[in-house]
């Protein structure tokens, strides 16, 4: 889901953030002159309500393994904040960045605190279901007893 965007203004990356219960109106990408390769690519800074830049945030240069694009993950966190916002950038300097907002996956954890590998993502809960491969009803299945009848 786009949550925001940043722009090129005058040599600065500058963008907002809103979400229903966020508004962060002026944000700024501030390059973070490093030679650790561990090191975030930006800093997310904020314009606060005393009209000071302050850090909230960072972004680490990443690579799609399947598209080969580059693009710039990391989160927002403040303590105004209830939880930190995990956030992804998409798109260049020059024609700007759509910021991505997507809920992490939960973490299955077992009792003794070691993690469990998750189901495979297409699997299917509500089991085979009564169509056959090219979306036609599948003429052997009889109607469930538990079936919401139809209105008449």
């Amino acid at each position: 889901m786009n949550i925001g965007s940043f722009k090129s203004v005058n040599g600065q990356l500058l963008g907002s953030v809103a979400t229903a219960t966020i508004d962060l109106a002026r944000l700024g990408l501030r390059p973070v002159e490093s030679t650790n390769e561990r090191a975030p690519a930006f800093e997310i800074m904020v314009l606060n309500i005393a009209k000071r830049w302050v850090q909230i945030g960072a972004l680490w240069e990443m690579t799609s393994n399947s598209s080969g694009e580059v693009f710039y993950q990391g989160k927002l966190d403040d303590p105004s904040l209830p939880e930190p916002l995990q956030i992804m950038l998409f798109g260049n300097n020059d024609e700007g960045f759509r910021v991505v907002w997507n809920r992490p996956a939960p973490r299955r954890e077992g009792l003794d605190g070691t993690r469990t590998a998750r189901g495979p993502r297409n699997s299917d809960p509500f089991g085979s279901g009564n169509a056959t491969e090219d979306g036609k009803l599948n003429e052997t299945d009889e109607l469930a007893d538990d079936q919401v009848p139809a209105f008449t």
